[in-house]
């Protein structure tokens, strides 16, 4: 069943709540509930017809309604009423036995916030994307951002007018970082309560909606960084009403959710039903799931692969398709392997240690994870195979990690220079310009962007923004805010940061993290956004740079250099990436002769006799054509 309350159109809507163990439940409808109502006016009776209640016949006439009025038991632990008289707006609560009325645990909307009552959502929607027919993997440019802090207003709608220069640097996806309600107006959006209602702050529901159909519009496709490994603390009612949460495992956020235990068909369904969810009614083209890794699952269908196979047949029935994301460090190739060879089924997943591996050559950060990292070896692997760590031992982990990955297929990879989490978890929330000139910037840009993998850039990356981004909050809970104070300085202390911890909970760590978007036109950032420009053209019209493959893929560490040659062939197409890793200059030897032909990057090509003049953090592109027999 659907959980929530399902608005069906001419004032009618059908409450459904799954509590198994609840004797009795009942819906409260609060007065003044109506679009435009505040919502929370006392619980006066009123007078609607009910259809489904213990009490009374599917044709029943108005009755008097009091403070509560009590649901039908269905199956499966199920409990639903169907109601007339009920306008979009308007605001009700859950309540089992004699606990206290609740927010719904599948609420589409919290107008009053995480501890306010829920609202009724009429999921009409005048959508002109008919002939929407989405985007291939192959084609996806992925665009990371945080919809609060990417414009002045941090809503939806204010995104709207800057996706025609999005596309046209050549970005073909947005992916938005949590939209699920959150406690207050500021928060990264993975301490999320509400998994089915949209962040009031960002705009509600139908503002993204017209987010979505604006990016359909302009042949831009919108993936949801959806967050099923754990919920937040504040506003968190789940665990009242039924058994979502098991204290067999432990996360680093607190009780696992109970995908494999007693009752755990019941929140297998809410989560199942709330992938379909985003996909009928917002027409998402792709979701991002959050630290699958964490996700304790022991049993014989491991629900991530059902969560794949769900999405998968929906979008097969809607007729254009959904692709799914891993976000994992765990080095394990069984997250993007097909179901039918035992596999969880996602289309692609993060690969943590290509960035890592790049950050290291780049800015010889050796503290935490970055300390198993830093050779040009270690990044050849990258290219070549996918994980640096296929089962050797991480001094970081203490143990051995990872498994190879050298069949994975290059889309199976989705690569970043940075990222939400490589940005903001540090301390300083500090971008890679801080600790990289902007040589560096253009070598790390073009590693990523004529890679064979799928790249992600992180939002004001492609002009080079200065303006940090930290890690915000907004509890009204002083307890809660105290301990991820204390959590956050925890963090810090295995990578030795120091200094001043900036304030998770203040406005002003929040408002100092919003792009300066005026940047982009401006001196060296106007430079940067050209070179992106420049990549992302290469990338999307070049022959060999669209293709995502391995195959005529060779990666090469070049030995008493920190210089690494890429060679890419499609056809009878050849390219060479070259890049330098050292502040001094260096006489490169390349694997093959030219003649060349400069593509972007180092302004003289190769001499003759395959030897590259590099400067310092240098970079190029180059072509050959055509292949000798011999090739």
């Amino acid at each position: 069943m659907t959980p929530g309350a399902e608005y069906l159109g001419d004032g009618r809507c059908r409450f459904t709540l799954w509590a198994p163990f609840a004797r009795v439940a009942y819906v409260h409808l609060l007065e003044g509930g109506g679009e435009g109502g505040s919502g929370e006016g006392g619980e006066l009776p009123l007078r609607v017809p009910l259809r489904g209640t213990t009490g009374g016949s599917e044709n029943s006439s108005l009755v008097t309604r009091h403070s509560s009025l009590t649901m039908r038991k269905v199956a499966h632990g199920y409990h639903q009423v169907e109601l007339d008289g009920i306008a979009p707006g308007a605001r009700y609560r859950f309540q089992i036995d004699d606990q206290p009325p609740r927010p719904d645990p599948a609420s589409r909307r919290q107008p009053d916030g995480v501890h306010g009552p829920s609202a009724v959502v009429d999921p009409a929607f005048p959508w002109t994307d008919q002939a929407w027919r989405g985007l291939d993997l192959h084609r996806w440019v992925l665009y990371e951002l945080h919809v609060g802090t990417f414009t002045p207003d941090g809503t939806f709608d204010a995104i709207v007018p800057r996706l025609d220069d999005l596309r046209d640097l050549g970005v073909t996806a947005l992916e938005l970082m949590p939209v699920a309600q959150n406690p207050g107006t500021r928060n990264w959006g993975y301490d999320a309560v509400y998994p089915w209602a949209v962040q009031e702050s960002y705009g509600g529901p139908d503002s993204l909606r017209r987010l979505v159909d604006a990016c359909h519009a302009r042949g831009l496709a919108v993936v949801l960084d959806l967050v099923y490994n754990h919920l937040g603390p504040e506003g968190n009612y789940l665990g009242t009403f039924a058994p979502y949460f098991t204290q067999r495992y432990q996360t680093p956020w607190g009780d696992a959710l109970n995908f494999d235990g007693p009752h755990s068909d019941g929140v297998r369904e809410y989560f199942l039903e709330n992938a379909r969810y985003w996909m009928r009614e917002f027409h998402v083209d792709g979701f991002r799931f959050d630290a699958v890794h964490a996700i304790a699952d022991q049993s014989a269908r491991p629900f991530l692969a059902e969560l794949n196979e769900v999405i998968h047949a929906e979008a097969r029935e809607r007729g254009f398709p959904c692709w799914t994301v891993a976000e994992t460090d765990a080095n394990v190739p069984r997250f993007v392997t097909p179901a039918d060879r035992l596999g969880y089924g996602f289309d692609a997943q993060w690969n943590d240690d290509w960035h890592h591996a790049l950050h290291a050559l780049l800015t010889g950060h050796d503290v935490g994870y970055y300390a198993d990292y830093g050779t040009v070896q270690q990044f050849e692997r990258a290219w070549n195979e996918g994980y640096v760590y296929q089962g050797e031992y991480a001094s970081f982990r203490e143990r051995r990690h990872g498994a190879p990955s050298a069949t994975l297929a290059a889309d199976r990879f989705v690569v970043f220079a940075t990222n939400h989490d490589q940005i903001g978890n540090p301390m300083a929330g500090s971008r890679l310009g801080r600790f990289a000139d902007a040589g560096r910037l253009r070598l790390a840009a073009m590693a990523l962007i004529l890679s064979p993998f799928v790249p992600l850039l992180f939002m004001g990356e492609e002009y080079a923004e200065d303006a940090p981004f930290f890690y915000f909050i907004e509890h009204g809970d002083p307890q809660l805010v105290e301990a991820v104070r204390q959590g956050r300085r925890e963090e810090f202390r295995g990578f030795r940061w120091t200094g001043e911890l900036p304030d998770p909970q203040a406005e002003s760590t929040f408002a100092q993290s919003r792009l300066r978007w005026e940047l982009r036109m401006q001196g060296e950032h106007a430079e940067m956004l050209g070179w992106y420009r420049d990549l992302l053209a290469l990338r999307r019209y070049d022959p060999v740079f669209r293709t995502l493959s391995k195959e005529g893929l060779t990666a090469r560490a070049v030995p008493g250099t920190r210089a690494l040659t890429v060679e890419r062939k499609a056809g009878d197409e050849a390219r060479l990436i070259v890049l330098h890793f050292a502040p001094e200059p260096a006489d490169v030897p390349l694997p093959f002769a030219g003649p060349w032909m400069r593509m972007l990057g180092c302004e003289a090509p190769p001499r003759a006799d395959a030897v590259a003049r590099l400067g310092p953090w240098a970079c190029g592109a180059y072509c050959r054509k055509p292949l000798p027999p011999s090739a």
